[in-house]
């Protein structure tokens, strides 16, 4: 059963999984799909056609614009923004009206696992690699590697992070969770689980 607050403005046209929470002023659009257990906090917004994973928790004000995808277990902090305009205007060079045919969106996707801190904006296209983290109020405008721990004006790699959030450590060839011993190794940039985690 899901529950939805009753100022919330959930269309008809929404397809929502077991368990969804949806709080007081969010919007969720048309044909926007979401999985098992998802929250979407107070005044956060959905657009139309987004498809969000279970488990996935979005803040209040965050603003996720269509046609973003978010996997499963994705957080999204207080008033973070998902663009989707590249060239953002209102008008034409002739000075008319922009209409919402005018343009053509394109999305943000965030795998499994990613962490957008509160107030970041990620600028499409862009994709956040899974279990990536998003340090509050950075601005991403490029691919982010699985992993990676990011932040500033524009984004830019400070670390690695594992799956349970906290930085990691390097140890022996490794990069190790202090948190939960997990040991992941870097190749050319880019991270991965180590085999002996198992």
């Amino acid at each position: 059963m899901n529950n939805i607050a009753p100022s919330a403005d959930v269309s008809d046209r929404a397809v929502l999984g077991a368990g969804t929470k949806i709080w007081h002023l969010a919007q969720v659009r048309e044909d926007a799909i979401l999985g098992e257990n998802c929250i979407v906090g107070r005044g956060a917004y959905v657009g139309t056609g987004v498809h969000i994973g279970d488990n996935t928790k979005i803040q209040n004000y965050a603003l996720v614009y269509e046609p973003a995808k978010l996997g499963k277990g994705v957080f999204i902090g207080p008033a973070v923004v998902l663009t989707n305009d590249t060239y953002p205007r209102s008008v034409s060079p002739d000075g008319s009206l922009k209409s919402a045919h005018d343009w053509t969106p394109v999305g943000v996707t965030i795998e499994d696992g990613a962490s957008i801190g509160a107030r970041a904006v990620c600028v499409a296209p862009v994709t956040i690699g899974r279990w990536a983290t998003i340090a509050a109020g950075a601005v991403v405008t490029k691919d982010v590697p699985a992993f990676a721990l990011m932040a500033g004006v524009p984004a830019k790699r400070l670390g690695w992070v594992g799956k349970a959030g906290f930085p990691l450590r390097e140890a022996d060839g490794f990069w190790v969770c202090p948190e939960t011993g997990a040991k992941y190794v870097e190749e050319e940039n880019f991270l991965k689980e180590a085999e002996d985690n198992a």
